[in-house]
């Protein structure tokens, strides 16, 4: 028998159902990081099948931080209105908001960012590996890239409610809740007297 309060702990975790909770709990013998485990592969498995479905509906929010100091406009798209209009997707939706804002994102993945950026990237790092042997270096290489890909690029971010999640992970896991395709499709983030920042897939 799982004790409810574990299906509650699990579902704020996840958001998932609470159906589906106890369900993962069981499998996992009652062990809560064992069913979060089980939880995030799904949503992994399910996110992939519904990554080519239209995205056609979604949301675009606003969020103002720092007494109207910082804000961020976001655009969302999910399948249906149905869930555009779900409570869920737009705390979602105002998540991701909250996230530009707090950390200032410069593109949405490691694709996006251009290739003169990143070959200038990569000169930066060539001083640190001089010397080492071309296997060590390349590691080096790699490790810095990913590091600055988990600063600029949005999907790549810890997600500041849950630093265990990427904001990706947190998508795939909104997948497989929902049950619709989500994308985040712009993004634009302005600070009083700074500079703007934008990413848009279209541009």
């Amino acid at each position: 028998m799982i004790d409810n309060s574990l299906v509650v702990k699990l579902r704020s975790m996840i958001g998932a159902g609470i159906v589906e909770c106890k369900k993962v709990l069981e499998e996992a013998g009652g062990d809560l990081n064992k069913a979060v485990d089980l939880l995030r592969k799904r949503g992994e498995v399910k996110a992939e099948k519904k990554g080519e479905r239209v995205t056609k509906s979604g949301s675009i929010h606003a969020y103002i931080h720092g007494g109207g100091g910082i804000g961020a406009l976001v655009e969302v798209l999910c399948e249906t209105d149905f869930v555009a209009r779900n409570a869920d997707f737009q705390d979602f939706v105002h998540d991701i908001a909250m996230q530009v804002v707090a950390t200032n994102p410069l593109y949405l993945s490691p694709e996006d960012i251009p290739a003169e950026v990143l070959e200038k990237e990569k000169e930066f790092y060539l001083a640190d590996v001089e010397g080492k042997p071309a296997a060590i270096a390349e590691k080096i290489i790699d490790g810095k890239l990913q590091k600055y890909y988990s600063e600029v690029c949005l999907l790549k971010q810890q997600f500041i409610k849950d630093e265990d999640l990427t904001v990706e992970d947190l998508i795939k896991n909104k997948i497989a809740v929902i049950g619709e395709n989500i994308q985040i499709k712009r993004f634009v983030r302005y600070a009083l007297g700074g500079k703007t920042s934008s990413c848009d897939l279209e541009k």
